[in-house]
């Protein structure tokens, strides 16, 4: 069996007025995360939390969210052994301008007027050069649109100071719920942790998968997701004894 994880980058081509304000939105909710320590579940793809701590993005970035993409320029740029040459180049590489396809799926330029330029064997390096910059930087708007909302909750030039990882993990906190942190949350009333009942409890909960513990999880407390930092969780979910009354015979 196995589960696809789905990670989301912000569209580069959402950039009118009401599309900035919904990503200033986000950052204002991913803020309040931070300072209310009640995570979200948000799965965005590790390159937007490098851009939001101001960290510098490079080839392997795009090779992670499009790996298509990555592997064209690269056939573009290293020839060796491929039998492409000056000759035949235009008949074996699929573009012939300064254009790429963006992170939603549309042609776009590289450069200011890129589909007038010639994308030629002498200049592929630096038609390369430019389509992964314009790749790397194509959702800058968006980006600083969300930090510009994270800065009215909280300062946002301390985000350089954490990694990608470390943010997410601020703003979303764990992703797998685990048993041993949920032993650490709980509280028994009328009853003992040594009761076989309670080993029990844990057993079947060791049992579940990821997902089904997340439903459990959402179940006692409302949350989907818990902090990085179990003693950030100040409200505890009770496990209480409940005697069964029988009912009078006849």
């Amino acid at each position: 069996m196995f589960s696809l994880f789905c990670r989301f980058l912000l569209n580069p081509a959402a950039h009118s007025d009401d599309h900035m304000v919904q990503f200033r939105f986000l950052g204002i909710l991913m803020a309040v995360a931070i300072r209310t320590k009640k995570p979200l579940d948000l799965h965005l793809a590790p390159w937007v939390w490098k851009q939001l701590c101001s960290m510098p993005l490079g080839g392997p970035d795009l090779e992670e969210v499009d790996l298509l993409t990555y592997r064209t320029l690269q056939g573009i740029v290293h020839l060796e052994n491929s039998g492409i040459t000056e000759e035949n180049f235009h008949v074996m590489i699929p573009l012939d301008s300064f254009v790429a396809h963006s992170a939603d799926g549309m042609l776009v330029p590289v450069v200011p007027g890129g589909q007038n330029i010639s994308l030629t064997f002498a200049n592929r390096t630096e038609y390369v050069e430019r389509a992964l910059d314009y790749r790397l930087h194509e959702m800058d708007s968006q980006v600083a649109a969300v930090r510009e909302g994270m800065s009215t909750i909280i300062p946002v030039p301390l985000l350089s100071l954490l990694t990608a990882q470390q943010l997410e993990q601020l703003v979303c906190g764990l992703p797998e719920v685990s048993v041993e942190m949920l032993k650490r949350l709980v509280r028994y009333r009328d009853i003992t942790e040594s009761n076989q009942l309670i080993g029990w409890f844990w057993e079947s909960l060791e049992e579940f998968t990821n997902e089904e513990r997340v439903l459990f999880l959402r179940f006692v407390s409302g949350r989907s997701r818990l902090p990085s930092n179990p003693a950030d969780m100040s409200q505890k979910f009770q496990i209480i004894k409940v005697d069964r009354v029988r009912s009078p015979t006849c």
